[in-house]
């Protein structure tokens, strides 16, 4: 029973956390975006911090390079004139400067693949970050087209009220003319009082006109002249 409470419970919340996500996504996107730009920044504060290092190094290591070739040359002099003495304290000189110049190599080259790859990765979020921000131009555009059309229905009913009003539409438009009504009851009454049927036996010539046309009156005026 306790599981079947906090299994309901979990979905409840589920429910709600999903209902809260799509009332606030564009803010919660918003707010996304911000988080990695401010991700991006720091990260270029760091990959800055990298570059000055290993510039820093690679000075380092030049000046080593003038050292050791300053240092041999020397040593090399000295051999030559037969100071051996003094050329073997300079090769112990130019060895400890190789042991460190390993050490100084290996640092720049390993600072430079770092930077080599914070670089890409940089430019990937940065890309990510820009198709992102272009993305929300539409997404805002849906969310208040979406929140227009909420408004829209809500201050219009459901459905069925448009289908209501539009039979009543139908009603009004589609009622017959009263003024025709009249003409047709009149045309029924007088078919009721025999009034029709004389009018056709008297248009077809069998006893007096039951009303005066308009031949009669022209057949009438030119008997005057």
């Amino acid at each position: 029973m306790l599981s079947l409470i906090r299994t309901l419970l979990d979905g409840a919340g589920a429910r709600a956390e999903d209902g809260l996500k799509d009332r606030f996504a564009i803010d919660l996107l918003a707010q996304r975006i911000r988080d990695a730009e401010a991700g991006l920044a720091a990260a270029k504060q760091t990959l800055a911090s990298l570059i000055v290092r290993q510039r820093a190094e690679q000075a380092g290591l030049d000046q080593l390079q003038r050292r050791h070739a300053d240092l041999e040359s020397r040593t090399l002099s000295a051999l030559a004139a037969g100071n051996n003495g003094l050329a073997e304290s300079g090769a112990a000189a130019i060895a400890e400067l190789e042991n460190e110049r390993k050490v100084r190599r290996a640092t720049v080259q390993s600072l430079g693949e770092k930077t080599l790859r914070m670089r890409v990765s940089m430019e990937r979020a940065h890309r990510r970050i820009i198709d992102l921000n272009q993305g929300m131009i539409s997404a805002r555009a849906i969310d208040a087209e979406r929140k227009a059309q909420s408004r829209l229905v809500r201050s219009i009913g459901h459905s069925a009220s448009l289908n209501d009003a539009e039979e009543l539409l139908a009603h009004i438009t589609g009622a017959s003319d009263p003024f025709e009504e009249a003409g047709i009851l009149d045309e029924i009454d007088g078919e009721l009082r025999h009034e029709a049927i004389r009018d056709r036996l008297a248009d077809a010539g069998h006893g007096p006109a039951a009303k005066v046309r308009a031949k009669d009156v022209l057949k009438r005026l030119k008997t005057i002249n």
